[in-house]
C-alpha cells in the first residue's frame, strides 16, 4: 500500500496503525526484481546412448562347470586367446559391454571345442544376463559367460 486511499482503507477496515504502516512499507508493497539467469544456467538433458550400443573390452571371464565330478571354474581369457580346460578347448574372438548409462551387460563371441570325438562344438554370442539364449549343449560341460571387463 503507497498512497493515503491505502491508509483510509486500512482505517475503514479497523486495522492497527503498526499493521497499515507495515503493509504500506515499500518492502512488502513491490516486489523484487527477478533477474533472469544467464543462458549458460540452463538445464541441459543427459546424454543417453542407443539401445543398440556395445563397448569393445580386452578379456572376458567363463565359468565352467564339470557335470560328472561337480566342479565349477573360472577362467579369464584375452581377446583372441586360446585356452584348454579338461577336453575343452575355448577361444575368445570378442567381448563387449554395455555403457554406464544403459543396463549392465556383457556379450562374448566363443569357440568351444572338445578334443573328444562325437562331442558337441560352439560358435556363437553368449550374453551374460540371459546365458540360456544361446549355450553350449554338452553332456559333461555347462559353459556359461560370466563377463567382460
Amino acid at each position: 500500500m503507497k498512497d493515503a486511499g491505502a491508509w483510509l482503507m486500512c482505517a475503514m477496515l479497523g486495522l492497527p496503525a503498526l499493521a497499515c504502516a507495515v503493509l504500506a512499507s515499500p518492502v512488502l508493497a513491490s516486489p523484487a526484481p527477478v533477474s533472469p539467469g544467464p543462458a549458460s544456467e540452463e538445464i541441459k538433458p543427459p546424454v543417453i546412448s542407443p539401445p543398440d550400443t556395445w563397448l569393445p573390452v580386452q578379456g572376458g571371464s567363463v565359468r565352467i562347470m564339470n557335470k560328472i565330478d561337480e566342479t565349477v571354474d573360472l577362467v579369464s581369457l584375452r581377446v583372441g586367446q586360446t585356452l584348454t580346460y579338461q577336453s575343452l578347448t575355448l577361444t575368445l574372438s570378442g567381448c563387449f559391454v554395455r555403457p554406464a548409462d544403459l543396463p549392465e551387460d556383457s556379450a562374448a563371441h566363443l569357440t568351444i571345442v572338445d578334443s573328444r570325438p562325437d562331442t558337441p562344438h560352439f560358435d556363437g554370442w553368449m550374453l551374460t544376463r540371459e546365458p540360456s539364449l544361446n549355450m553350449l549343449q554338452h553332456p559333461v560341460y555347462d559353459v556359461q559367460l560370466a563377463g567382460c571387463g
